[in-house]
């Protein structure tokens, strides 16, 4: 029986963001739309203990025979050591060189930040995405980026030879329920805490609204942004910083919301601004062209970087229930588009013509 095997050492990252998410809603999805005939199983680097890639519906992971730092090394160095299966699907930059003769290799570029904005990442994050990105743009069978602006980025800024193919995100809304601390009424953002997502703009933003907190609902990550720190020093007394959260506490934190954020300087796709338009919270969002592609007008537009735009942009959606309300319509509407079927039929498809 063919066998995709999908490469999911993303969930065992300290901090797996946004691409950990993608890669745990595409798994599963990969396994219900399999083409008759075909399995799909995921591996991962010897770890101590590999329980938080249990998928449910999908057989594995498979634990390679290397730790992550080897694997990473061997596979950046261009060493050609595949992990098995007729066919590999890379849920992030991390995936082998190429693909052995009658294989197909497909790997998923999520953004162009390495190249449009390094000074987000650390250098060593630069160098690695760069080198990665650059070589399955080459070797692979088939890139899978999420938007059409990802796809342009990349046309411009990497010498691509194999095909692109674009597949949004699918999105899955977040079920169950939580206690909390959180204040009566807040915008909430939802990332991991680094330069790239805008938190100091955002808190900018916020310190200059009236009675309205800010929750935070993702883990720190590299820059050390310290958001209760900032908040001190511009006032903002009500902030609370969730760090990395179930389901349960994002669907609770999303449903209490008088308004979604996305400050961002850089993004590829936005998955936090779908799931906050599938459960009817206003989103406001800075003009990053994938976040702009995604949201399809169904959110508040502001300029990146400008703080007080996205105050006046917040400002706009707390001010009238009817704004609000239409932003409500218009998301949850737009949301119905992206599904995470279509998004591993259409990585299905992408091995198909491949092979």
């Amino acid at each position: 029986m063919p066998e995709l095997v999908v490469i999911a050492e993303q969930l065992l990252a300290p901090v797996p963001g946004g691409t950990g998410r993608y890669t745990a809603e595409l798994l599963p999805a990969l396994a219900r739309t399999a083409p008759p005939g075909w399995s799909v199983s995921s591996v991962v680097a010897r770890h101590a203990d590999v329980s938080a890639a249990q998928i449910e519906g999908v057989e594995g992971p498979r634990v390679l025979p290397l730790p992550p730092r080897a694997l990473v090394a061997l596979w950046q160095l261009g060493v050609r050591w595949w992990p098995g299966g007729d066919a590999v699907h890379a849920p992030t930059p991390f995936a082998p060189p190429r693909a052995p003769a009658g294989r197909t290799l497909t790997v998923t570029v999520h953004d162009t930040v390495p190249w449009t904005h390094p000074e987000t990442l650390t250098a060593r994050g630069v160098s690695w995405h760069r080198s990665m990105i650059a070589r399955a743009a080459r070797r692979a069978s088939g890139l899978i980026v999420p938007t059409r602006a990802v796809a342009d980025e990349l046309a411009v800024l990497v010498d691509v030879t194999v095909p692109v193919r674009v597949v949004p995100h699918g999105v899955s809304v977040p079920a169950g329920s939580a206690s909390l601390d959180l204040p009566p009424r807040y915008v909430l953002t939802v990332g991991t805490i680094e330069p790239r997502k805008g938190m100091d703009v955002l808190v900018d933003a916020v310190a200059q609204l009236d009675g309205v907190g800010l929750v935070i609902a993702g883990q720190p990550g590299w820059g050390g942004i310290d958001p209760v720190r900032l908040a001190a020093e511009r006032g903002l007394k009500s902030v609370r910083v969730l760090g990395k959260v179930t389901d349960a506490q994002l669907s609770t934190a999303l449903r209490g919301a008088s308004v979604l954020a996305v400050p961002s300087l850089a993004e590829g796709f936005g998955l936090p601004l779908l799931e906050a338009m599938a459960v009817g919270v206003p989103v406001v969002h800075t003009d990053v062209p994938a976040l702009v592609e995604v949201a399809g007008g169904a959110g508040v537009v502001v300029p990146r970087g400008d703080a007080p735009a996205l105050a006046a942009g917040l400002r706009e959606v707390l001010g009238s229930a009817e704004r609000a309300g239409e932003l409500s319509r218009l998301g949850r509407e737009r949301s119905r588009t992206f599904t995470w079927r279509a998004a591993a039929e259409a990585v299905w498809a992408a091995h198909r013509r491949a092979g």
